[in-house]
C-alpha cells in the first residue's frame, strides 16, 4: 500500500462564518497586498477570503463596518490564551485518527470542473512509532492538463495546521485589526506577520479570527513564506493562499476540518483555473494500548 510519510504536523470547522462582511474581506485583501507589494498579478485579485462551497452556507453580506472598539481584554492576554490552546490542540490531534480527502480540480471555460485528482489518507504509525499518513484509497485522476502522484503532495502534508503556538509567538508580530460578529459570534481579528524570514523554515503570513468569548482560533487565511518568497504547497502548482476552518471534536478540541485555495495555472499559454480542497472527517480517538500488570502492581495512569 502506498503511503505519504511525513512527521505528523502540528495541526476547528469554524463553528461560525455564515456572515463575513464585505468590508472585512476587502480589508484582508488590501492588507495582504500591502504586505507583499504591488503590482498584483491577475490571480492575486480579490479572491480571498475565498468563499467555501455551499456546504458551509457562507453568505457575505453588508457594506458598512461596525464602530471600532478596543478588545475587552488586553491584546497580549488574548494572544497568550489562544496560543496556549493551540499547544493543546497540536498534542491532542495526534491522539485522534481521521480521514483526510485532498481534491484538486481543473475548471473549463464554462466555469465547471473539467477534471480532478482525489487522494484519501489517514494517520498511522510506522514500526518505530513515527507518525505518517497512509493512502487508504487508490488515487483517482481525471485531470486533463496535470499528472499528479501521491508523492507530489508530500510538501502539502508538512504545512503546520497550528502556526501560532506559544513557542512560535516570538517569531511574529501580531496586530489587532478589530472585532467582527460572525454568525452571532464575536471574533477578534489579528494580522500575523513574521518578524524575519528564513531559508529552510516557512512562516505563516495572514489573518487569524479568534472567538472573543472562548479565545480559540476559529479560522485562518494566509500563506507561508520563506526568504525566497511565497511557498507553493505543491510543486508546479500555484496554490499559496489558504482559507482554513476549524470544527469542534468531542466538545473539547478545535481541529482544522476544511481548507481551500483557488488560483490560476499558466500552462503552455493556457490559463487554467484550479482549486484544492482538503477535508478532515471522521475524527475518532486512537484506542489506548492494552496494559498488562499483576493484580498486586498498581498501574500508572497515562500522561495527558
Amino acid at each position: 500500500m502506498a503511503r505519504i510519510q511525513f512527521p505528523m504536523s502540528q495541526a476547528r470547522l469554524l463553528k461560525c462564518f455564515k456572515r463575513v462582511s464585505f468590508v472585512l474581506s476587502t480589508i484582508v485583501f488590501f492588507i495582504l497586498a500591502a504586505i507583499h507589494g504591488s503590482p498584483l498579478r491577475a490571480q492575486d485579485a480579490p479572491q480571498g477570503p475565498v468563499a467555501p462551497p455551499p456546504e458551509h452556507h457562507v453568505t457575505r453580506i453588508g457594506n458598512e463596518s461596525e464602530p471600532e472598539a478596543p478588545p475587552s481584554l488586553p491584546e497580549a492576554e488574548i494572544v497568550k490564551s489562544f496560543s496556549q490552546k493551540e499547544d493543546q490542540y497540536i498534542l491532542w490531534r495526534t491522539r485522534y485518527t481521521y480521514r483526510k480527502t485532498i481534491r484538486i480540480q481543473e475548471f473549463g471555460a464554462d466555469g465547471k470542473p473539467s477534471g480532478e485528482f482525489v487522494l484519501v489518507t489517514q494517520p498511522g504509525r510506522d514500526a518505530e512509532g513515527k507518525l505518517f499518513e497512509k493512502v487508504v484509497e487508490k488515487p483517482r485522476s481525471t485531470l486533463q492538463h496535470l499528472f499528479l502522484r501521491a508523492e507530489d503532495l508530500d510538501s502539502l502534508q508538512r504545512i503546520p495546521a497550528f502556526p501560532l503556538t506559544s513557542s512560535q509567538l516570538s517569531k511574529y508580530d501580531l496586530k489587532y485589526l478589530g472585532k467582527e460578529q460572525v454568525d452571532e459570534v464575536d471574533c477578534y481579528i489579528f494580522q500575523a506577520k513574521p518578524r524575519v524570514v528564513e531559508r529552510i523554515k516557512a512562516y505563516f503570513d495572514g489573518i487569524v479570527w479568534v472567538d472573543a468569548k472562548y479565545l480559540e482560533v476559529v479560522k485562518t487565511y494566509g500563506k507561508w513564506v520563506t526568504d525566497q518568497g511565497d511557498v507553493h504547497t505543491i510543486a508546479d502548482l500555484p496554490f499559496t493562499l489558504f482559507e482554513t476552518y476549524r470544527e469542534n471534536v468531542d466538545g473539547k478540541y478545535w481541529f482544522p476540518s476544511y481548507s481551500r485555495s483557488d488560483d490560476t495555472l499558466n500552462l503552455k499559454g493556457l490559463e487554467i483555473p484550479v482549486r484544492i480542497v482538503i477535508k478532515w472527517t471522521d475524527f475518532k480517538p486512537v484506542p489506548s494500548a492494552p496494559q498488562t500488570s499483576s493484580p498486586s502492581t498498581p498501574t500508572t495512569p497515562p500522561k495527558p
